[in-house]
């Protein structure tokens, strides 16, 4: 009998058959399940998704491990496609962080990212950001590694200091936490594909993410490109929100402006393709027939 994959191990499954694997973000269940229709194979959960669109809070470090929780377990049981989840710098010291990988395996994520930025942390691509010494970001990733209770939850260690310090401070951090435990490493806000192949080639074939987020640091490279130069991951953290927060913005205005939302119904997903997505028909038709059996005796 074949031992069913953690979800965890769905993820390196994933990361084994796609070069590069594509990672999209889906900031509730429901765009989980769209993205896993369509054929997706890894989802991603981004801390400013969290708090833009759970919250309606800015990406400032103002959420909490628990806030992130609430939207893994929903998404984690909506969907068996692996979740990969920004768990930022881990809230807190070597034991909450510890303990933020156990919660995070238990409540159905398959991978994690922690960064090396301060607690008071800012998006990857704005400026002025400040980050902690390498020898802390190790003892961050250490940490995580420690809280592992699946051996094949993918553990993936964020550095900003590309931005901060250029290629060589970056690649030296990333090298770090390899030896802390990083099962993988995610470049953030780098600038050329020349980049990203030095960065890929110097940390000797441990798998490489490339943030590919709109409106940033990164230019929007297509995903042969980035698996071209080795990088075998390629993230869109919040292309999907970006793009449903304008058609909804459309929406509202167009209906008071206008009375009615006759010029914007070609925004809109109809009340069938919903119903197909949630599949809406196998449950009426179990209620149907609960109906009929009570009706019968």
């Amino acid at each position: 009998m074949t031992q069913k994959l953690t979800a965890g191990g769905r993820f390196r499954k994933a990361l084994a058959e796609n070069s590069p694997l594509q990672i999209v973000g889906t900031t509730n269940a429901y765009h989980a399940m769209m993205a896993e229709r369509v054929g997706h194979q890894a989802i991603y959960l981004s801390g400013g998704g969290v708090a833009n669109h759970s919250y309606g809070l800015p990406d400032l470090g103002m959420t909490s491990c628990n806030d992130v929780l609430e939207d893994v377990r929903r998404i984690s049981s909506a969907v068996e496609t692996p979740l990969l989840v920004d768990i930022d710098t881990g809230w807190g010291g070597a034991f909450n962080i510890q303990r933020t990988v156990k919660e995070m395996i238990k409540a159905g994520a398959a991978a994690c990212h922690i960064e090396d930025q301060v607690a008071q942390k800012r998006c990857g691509h704005r400026p002025n950001k400040e980050i902690v010494s390498q020898s802390e970001m190790a003892d961050r990733v250490k940490a995580a590694a420690d809280g592992k209770t699946d051996d094949d939850f993918f553990l993936i260690a964020r550095t900003d200091a590309f931005q901060m310090e250029g290629l060589d401070a970056a690649v030296e951090r990333a090298l770090a936490c390899i030896e802390a435990g990083a099962d993988g490493i995610f470049a953030e806000a780098v600038h050329t594909l020349e980049d990203y192949k030095a960065f890929s080639s110097a940390i000797g074939g441990v798998p490489l993410l490339a943030n590919i987020t709109e409106f940033g640091a990164t230019p929007l490279f297509n995903k042969k490109e980035l698996g071209d130069v080795g990088c075998a991951m390629v993230l869109y953290p919040l292309s999907a929100f970006r793009a449903a927060n304008k058609a909804a913005l459309s929406v509202y205005e167009n209906i008071l402006q206008k009375g009615d939302q006759k010029d914007v119904i070609d925004l809109m997903q109809t009340r069938m393709e919903l119903y197909d997505f949630l599949n809406y028909h196998d449950f009426e038709q179990k209620l149907d027939a609960l109906f009929a059996e009570g009706k019968n005796k």
